[in-house]
């Protein structure tokens, strides 16, 4: 199907808007008439630039307040509809959408408004056009979709048909079956916008809420084949109003929702996206920075073994049970230490690096010489490098180093997952792409208080839990806080024992972050803890939770530029992550700087 997306959802002028719009690879635009009104250029230079840039207008909007009113008021409709007639003929584009009225002086009556759109309608064929009538979900009397229909249906004109937008139907309650009793020839546009699940008025909603497919909490796979079962063959439109989206680059914005659009094309076999291939582990933890002794030290003193230098880059591997780090100080001039990448393994690794790729992720270009693994690679939206290995590779590109030595400490067990932080203007795009492109499963969100403001956190996560992706948004903080601060991210490595593994870590001079007397007294009011396990794990400065499955023990490292590490057991299957003991990690990192 065709897909289209409306000038309305991106920042920048209107110029800028066109060109990422067509760089994002779609077909079509809604053109915004404030978009085009500020714009310096004409008509004819819009319609020249779509025209040169392979996109086709395929809307033009919106016409407002023009049915239900007195007759009088309805002579000066027909006047600014004559007005933009014209201009459309100068744009090049033969659909307006026209809003059912929301004013307060507006009459509730089926009739006078058919007849109304009726008239509109005629004079609309006169120049070629069509119009596209949209029950908003906030209309003053006409708020409905099915009423819309009944109301075009009624004006029984040619040139008049339906605009059905999933956000005014959803957010109503209103239920998308009906549409199938739509001629498809009389479905005019359809408008696609999700949005999460809220309790507010639906104009607030509608203006400051809106997400692109996939992101939030409506059933658009569901919707859109109504559509396509009424027999709709006209473009998917996204139309999402969105105060993020309207601040952020216009290019980033447009290639997110072109994804979108692909998953939910995919979503109901529409598109040619090949099947997720859902990863079985994390391979490795790419950690890069212009220097990355401390982070070495680090894992030295939790336990790890240095494997040796990259035969080819300036690049370390530190190993323990299945847990695998590398250290790149290639390109890194002037980085800190930050989680640069990390390692799935999958049986069909090929096939699921054209899947992302499908699904908008970028290629990663890595030197490769003779002889090394040639692992698939992708970036994520946030330049995240993720790579791709089966089980073949995934014991070849380990050979790759060498010179190490020492001994692993045989607690640890491997990597329990990647926790990386997002700015709130790409939380929704991360979130869909790493869910969609790698085959991870969203759980349930949390928000937890910190001292610097909430931290909203999503999990993804493989059906087996062998791969966990934590997201964080953390508080905007000024840009003259500490890096570690503004956006730490860190590692969760699993282990055996972890009294017994953090004993033998302090011996070797490790440190972990501090936890106040306070937590433990609320920890023997939550949990009935033997008073000898309590105290051992104030001895120890251990966190503690248990969900109905069994118990976790974790802790936290110090942080070695932006990044640090979590030590954590898991006992008899214990899913969680811990997240009621976050605060604590917070305020003392907080105090910390």
């Amino acid at each position: 199907m065709r897909t289209s997306i409306a000038t309305v959802c991106l920042s920048g002028t209107l110029v800028d808007k066109l060109h990422a719009i067509a760089d994002a690879g779609f077909d079509a635009v809604e053109i915004f008439e404030p978009d085009l009104i500020a714009a310096p250029q004409s008509p004819e230079e819009i319609r020249a630039l779509c025209e040169r840039l392979g996109l086709e207008i395929a809307l033009y909007q919106p016409f407002r307040d023009a049915e239900g009113v007195a007759e009088p008021e309805f002579a000066r409709v027909l006047h600014r509809a004559e007005a933009k007639f014209q201009l459309m003929d100068r744009l090049g584009v033969d659909t307006v959408l026209v809003c059912s009225n929301v004013a307060t002086a507006t009459i509730d009556d089926d009739a006078v408004s058919a007849d109304q759109l009726a008239r509109l309608a005629e004079r609309a064929d006169r120049y070629g056009k069509r119009i596209a009538f949209e029950a908003l979900a906030w209309g003053r009397y006409i708020d409905d979709y099915r009423r819309a229909w009944r109301i075009v249906e009624r004006a029984a004109h040619p040139a008049l048909g339906v605009c059905l937008d999933s956000f005014h139907i959803l957010s109503r309650g209103h239920d998308p079956a009906a549409i199938e009793s739509i001629p498809g020839d009389r479905i005019f546009f359809v408008q696609l916008a999700d949005a999460p699940i809220l309790s507010m008025d639906v104009l607030s909603w509608s203006r400051h809420h809106r997400l692109f497919p996939g992101e939030g909490g409506f059933d658009l796979p569901a919707f859109v084949e109504h559509t396509l079962r009424a027999g709709y063959t006209g473009p998917l439109s996204l139309e999402v109003f969105n105060d993020v989206f309207r601040q952020t680059d216009p290019v980033r914005t447009a290639r997110h929702g072109r994804r979108s659009l692909t998953v939910l094309q995919d979503a109901i076999g529409v598109g040619r996206v090949p099947a997720a291939s859902e990863p079985s582990g994390l391979d490795q933890v790419e950690l890069k920075a212009q220097d990355t002794d401390g982070v070495a030290a680090l894992l030295a003193r939790i336990g790890f073994a240095p494997c040796g230098r990259h035969a080819s880059k300036t690049a370390w591997l530190y190993a323990a049970g299945e847990a695998r780090f590398v250290l790149n100080e290639h390109n890194a001039t002037g980085a800190e230490p930050h989680v640069a990448g990390f390692g799935l393994r999958c049986e069909q690794p090929l096939t699921a690096a054209e899947r992302a790729e499908r699904l908008g992720a970028r290629r990663a270009h890595r030197r490769v010489l003779t002889g090394e693994a040639d692992l698939p690679a992708m970036l994520a939206p946030d330049g995240t490098e993720i790579l791709l290995s089966d089980p073949e590779s995934g014991r070849r590109w380990p050979q790759e180093f060498s010179g190490g030595n020492g001994e692993a400490d045989s607690g640890i067990l491997g990597i329990d997952h990647v926790n990386l932080t997002e700015p709130v203007a790409d939380i929704e795009e991360a979130v869909l792409f790493y869910g969609t492109a790698l085959g991870l499963e969203r759980e349930s969100s949390a928000e937890l208080a910190g001292p610097a403001g909430l931290v909203r956190s999503q999990v993804l996560r493989s059906r087996d839990g062998a791969v966990r992706l934590a997201l964080n948004v953390v508080p905007p903080l000024s840009e003259s806080q500490p890096a570690a601060r503004r956006h730490a991210q860190h590692v969760a490595i699993a282990c055996t024992d972890l009294p017994a593994l953090l004993a033998r870590a302090r011996a070797r001079g490790l440190r972990t972050v501090p936890v106040s007397a306070n937590y433990y007294d609320d920890l023997a009011a939550r949990f009935d803890l033997p008073e000898d396990e309590l105290a051992s794990l104030r001895a120890a400065g251990l966190l503690y939770d248990r969900d109905e499955s069994g118990d976790y023990l974790h802790c936290y490292t110090e942080t070695i530029g932006t990044v640090f590490f979590e030590l954590v057991e898991r006992r008899q299957g214990y899913d969680g992550f811990g997240a009621a003991n976050t605060p604590v990690r917070l305020t003392a990192q907080h105090a910390a700087g």
